[in-house]
């Protein structure tokens, strides 16, 4: 599972146990994007979203938070990510993206390829369950819509309520609220 994580918040984890416990996942990776290539730069470092990514996952054993993207460096493109853990070894993958996400996957690079080698699951967002229109190269066998509870929670209004010194509490794990008034994230 990627993405900003600007920061992570319980929504994102909740998406990911959805996704986990449909599929009979043995593991979920969180990979934060280092540059996102296709959305304006993030608030908080690339080092400061991972830590907290870190810090979100570390309680649940079947998540685990990877530098996968903060190592490579440069655009944090999919296929490449996507690419890099199928070469550890034998096994499937499985990517899981939310509903938006996946309506725009048509324009990110080798889209075609990303569908060829993985399972794509699906979250729809809340009060949104059905799945969108798969891209024309996208296998339907390979992808799913993940049922299960979701929450209706984003960064963007995390952001926001700090900014405007307003509690985050429930809205992100305990330990990242910790993480975000320490270092003076959002503010």
């Amino acid at each position: 599972m990627g993405g900003t994580f600007d920061p992570i918040h319980l929504g994102h984890l909740r998406a990911a146990e959805s996704a986990r416990e449909a599929l009979g996942l043995d593991r979920v990776v969180f990979v934060p994007a280092a540059l996102p290539p296709h959305r304006s730069g993030p608030v908080a470092s690339a080092l400061d979203r991972f830590a907290m990514t870190a810090l979100a996952t570390a309680a649940h054993g079947p998540f685990e938070a990877s530098d996968l993207e903060l190592r490579r460096g440069g655009p944090s493109y999919t296929v490449d990510t996507v690419s890099a853990f199928l070469a550890e070894g034998p096994g499937s993958l499985c990517l899981i993206v939310g509903s938006d996400t996946f309506e725009e996957m048509t324009g990110w690079r080798d889209a075609a390829r990303i569908f060829a080698s993985c399972h794509v699951a699906v979250v729809p967002r809340p009060g949104d369950e059905s799945l969108p229109p798969a891209p024309p190269f996208a296998d339907a066998a390979g992808v799913s819509l993940v049922s299960g509870p979701t929450l209706p929670i984003s960064a963007t209004t995390v952001r926001a309520r700090v900014r405007e010194g307003r509690s985050v509490r429930y809205l992100v794990p305990d330990a990242v609220a910790d993480y975000i008034a320490k270092r003076r994230l959002y503010a």
